[in-house]
């Protein structure tokens, strides 16, 4: 009878294990019920890592932009250029030491040039190239807080290449000049970061 009590046992202990593990229910033990471990894709962990860093910056730019005079509605080009210099100049100032990667991190530059990889290969992107060559500026310094040449024209990103990009706030925008991709503050017209060679 105790024989039979323990067969008993031991097969409902079977029927309660997920998976009915025969070893582990015979010795009696109940094999852990924790869940597996959430596999993160790489391809979003990395994109998730370059929005955490454009929210930092956002954040770095808010307290930047509040320690500035108030931006007034005006066509005085001569206002306009100087709150974006006063801007600039504060945005400069909190991020110093900023350099090329800071935002596009290596990992992240790769994922981008992935990205836009399909859209500018073969004949299908000869357009898209095209498109990029049409407008570009003469000679710009591209470098981490520099100001974009007001004398310049800013080339546009084209559509399917923007589409397959990650979404930015409306105070960031994607260009791209020659060959490289650049991170531009709007009203503070400045080069927040850049992927070299982007574009191949």
């Amino acid at each position: 009878m105790v024989k039979l009590r323990r067969t008993m046992a031991s097969a409902l202990l079977l029927c309660l294990t997920p998976g009915g593990d025969l070893a582990l229910a015979h010795e009696g033990v109940v094999p852990r019920l924790g869940l597996q471990e959430e596999r993160v894709n790489p391809q979003a962990k990395v994109l998730q890592d370059f929005q955490d860093r454009v929210k930092t910056y956002m954040e770095l730019r808010k307290q930047a932009a509040g320690d500035s005079p108030k931006m007034e509605e005006t066509k005085d080009a001569g206002k306009i250029v100087a709150a974006q210099d006063g801007l600039a100049a504060r945005i400069r100032q909190a991020r110093a030491n900023a350099k090329q990667g800071d935002i596009f991190t290596p990992e992240i530059a790769r994922q981008f040039r992935r990205l836009m990889y399909p859209e500018v290969k073969g004949r299908d992107g000869a357009a898209t190239k095209a498109t990029i060559k049409a407008d570009q500026p003469g000679t710009v310094r591209i470098s981490v807080n520099a100001r974009y040449p007001d004398d310049e024209p800013l080339p546009s990103v084209p559509p399917n290449l923007l589409a397959n990009l990650p979404r930015l706030p409306e105070e960031l925008e994607y260009r791209v000049v020659r060959n490289a991709l650049i991170l531009r503050d709007v009203t503070a017209n400045l080069i927040v970061d850049f992927i070299p060679k982007a574009i191949g």
